[in-house]
């Protein structure tokens, strides 16, 4: 009895190690960061969202100064409104979690900034099974690095698991 609630405690925390393993962090603006677009170059964002593949359970990160962020509805997004976001950050190193399939609006909510382009639309999908990578270019140092990390504490554990055993 024992030896099966430990195999179902070890068999739970792995399948909750790999649903996370699944999940990619995107980088907004990949170097440069959230930040007003060259004025030549205005879709910069909506470029680079289109790029890639977005599921539900990703994350994606603004890094920023002297700025914020909104996730706005659709209205907000074309007018540039932002009197009332849905969410609202400006702590230089935002994290928003995509919770859900659909569109989301992203705009600056410094003056004037949204509209000379900084704004962003993302097209979330459904997460599949195992999918491993999350589109073309998704992949980052930082997902690569999380999911050895991962692998590695559940190498772990299996092999505490059989270690335990033995001396049981």
């Amino acid at each position: 009895m024992a030896s099966t609630t430990r195999f179902l405690l070890v068999l739970t925390m792995v399948l909750c190690i790999f649903k996370c393993v699944s999940c990619i962090e995107f980088q907004v603006g990949e170097r440069a960061g959230w930040i007003v677009p060259p004025a030549n170059n205005s879709k910069i964002y909506n470029e680079w969202a289109s790029q890639k593949r977005f599921r539900v359970g990703d994350t994606i990160c603004f890094k920023y100064k002297k700025d914020s962020v909104m996730e706005v509805n659709k209205t907000n997004y074309d007018e540039c409104n932002s009197d009332r976001p849905n969410y609202f950050s400006n702590t230089g190193n935002t994290i928003y979690t995509l919770d859900r399939s659909g569109f989301f609006y992203f705009i600056s909510g410094a003056t004037g900034h949204c509209e000379k382009g900084q704004r962003m639309i993302i097209w979330v999908i459904e997460q599949e099974g195992n999918s491993a990578a999350a589109g073309s270019g998704g992949t980052s140092d930082a997902s690569i690095n999380s999911a050895m990390v991962s692998y590695g504490v559940v190498f772990i554990m299996v092999a505490f698991q059989f270690v335990y055993q033995q001396y049981v």
